[in-house]
């Protein structure tokens, strides 16, 4: 049967504002009136900076941890731009590093706003890029939605103004941006990146170190996609950043879902036109229930709003889904990738969450922040074919373990 996105009820027990509900509905006829509904496809592409000097670290942790191999790369007037690849799986991953260490563009304006994001004022998680039949036509509707979108001049780093691709200015909302492209992302050479350039012997040996540990500890073979994507939100926020996203996507709401235990909510947005979200990864929002002035009153946790002061509104962490099934040394799947990525001295936050016994259900985990990227790194195993898409109880525990490596001292607020 085929989704019906004018009919969906989404799911979770998360009270939606009656202006929330009724745009939702419009902004879903609006894309299919206007043809964008028609013109966009699926995630094709992830942009993530990071500090110069810190690229070849970060595609390091990214062979150990991810499935993800560098294939081409490009050096553009202002950057250097790695291109690595998941088997034949997408999205790809472009990692770019500013070639001055001095680089500004508002990236580093946003960053030094916030006290845990000054240390590494260029590395931020940019944005996906989306695959379109035309990005002209693209530009001229979203264009008459009021979503502004780069052009020559407005930026100082070339890659969001170039022919391959449309770029949004970062959202007021999200700080993230939302590309597009028609390109396949087979020819790389076309996308006229910038110079190509070669890894050098010691890179090359570095990555194949990496590479070979993840292979004789037995993890690469069972790390699949991406799963989904978290950006963090301030409370306030939440709806207007959920209705962008669905103005700018051809994802619907999914539903969303209170986090009693960490003042939360977690709302999910999926790509309805595949059948596993790892061919077009779910975009989630996760937003504090009070604003920090309001919840002064009552004093609950809000790890989720604590990490925006302290961060900003940005991405968060992005999950990798591990292959579902029981280890030959008796313990499930991610049990044992977490084990062996402990071993190699991956830090994580706390135990695996979630219990997979007989019954459908999940297991996860996060990493500790990235020092190259500041993303978190989560590991996800859908165990026994669960239909669902996340556990509260799993989510509680999470957030916890990340609030509480996400604190911030100022005079005496702790946050």
């Amino acid at each position: 049967m085929a989704f019906d996105l004018l009919t969906y009820q989404h799911v979770g027990d998360k009270k939606n504002s009656d202006f929330f509900e009724e745009y939702r509905v419009k902004i879903y006829e609006r894309r299919i009136s206007s043809g964008l509904e028609q013109l966009l496809g699926k995630m094709r592409g992830v942009v993530i900076q990071v500090e110069t000097g810190d690229a070849n670290g970060y595609l390091e942790e990214l062979y150990l941890m991810s499935p993800y191999r560098f294939v081409a790369g490009y050096r553009s007037t202002t950057h250097n731009i790695y291109v690595l690849v998941s088997e034949d799986r997408f999205p790809r991953i472009f990692v770019i590093e500013p070639l001055d260490a001095d680089f500004e563009d508002d990236v580093r304006r946003l960053n030094m706003i916030y006290p845990m994001a000054r240390s590494k004022p260029n590395a931020r998680y940019i944005g996906e890029i989306y695959q379109s039949k035309d990005i002209k036509e693209t530009c001229k509707v979203l264009e008459s939605h009021n979503i502004r979108f780069e052009y020559q001049g407005d930026t100082e780093n070339p890659l969001y103004t170039l022919d391959a691709f449309l770029f949004t200015v970062p959202s007021d909302f999200t700080y993230n941006r939302v590309g597009y492209t028609e390109s396949d992302f087979e020819d790389y050479d076309s996308l006229q990146l910038g110079t190509p350039f070669d890894l050098s012997a010691e890179q090359l040996a570095s990555l194949e170190r990496q590479k070979e540990a993840g292979k004789e500890a037995g993890i690469q073979r069972l790390l699949t996609g991406i799963d989904h994507m978290a950006t963090r939100i301030l409370a306030g926020e939440r709806e207007d950043a959920i209705l962008e996203f669905l103005t700018l996507s051809n994802y619907y709401f999914w539903g969303a879902y209170n986090i009693h235990e960490m003042n939360s909510s977690t709302n999910v947005n999926r790509n309805h036109n595949v059948q596993d979200d790892k061919e077009s990864p779910a975009k989630v929002f996760t937003a504090n229930n009070t604003p920090s002035f309001v919840n002064s009153f009552d004093n609950l946790p809000m790890p989720t709003e604590d990490f925006v002061r302290n961060y900003g509104r940005r991405m968060h962490h992005i999950a990798y889904e591990v292959t579902d099934g029981d280890h030959p040394s008796g313990m499930k799947n991610v049990d044992y990738v977490v084990g062996q990525l402990r071993t190699l001295g991956v830090p994580f936050l706390a135990h695996v969450v979630g219990e997979c016994k007989d019954d459908p259900d999940l297991k996860q985990i996060f990493s500790k922040h990235s020092k190259y990227s500041i993303l978190i790194t989560e590991y996800v195993e859908r165990c026994h074919k669960f239909k669902g898409f996340f556990t509260r109880q799993n989510v509680a525990s999470l957030t916890a373990a990340a609030g509480s490596d996400e604190r911030y001292v100022h005079g005496h607020v702790f946050d």
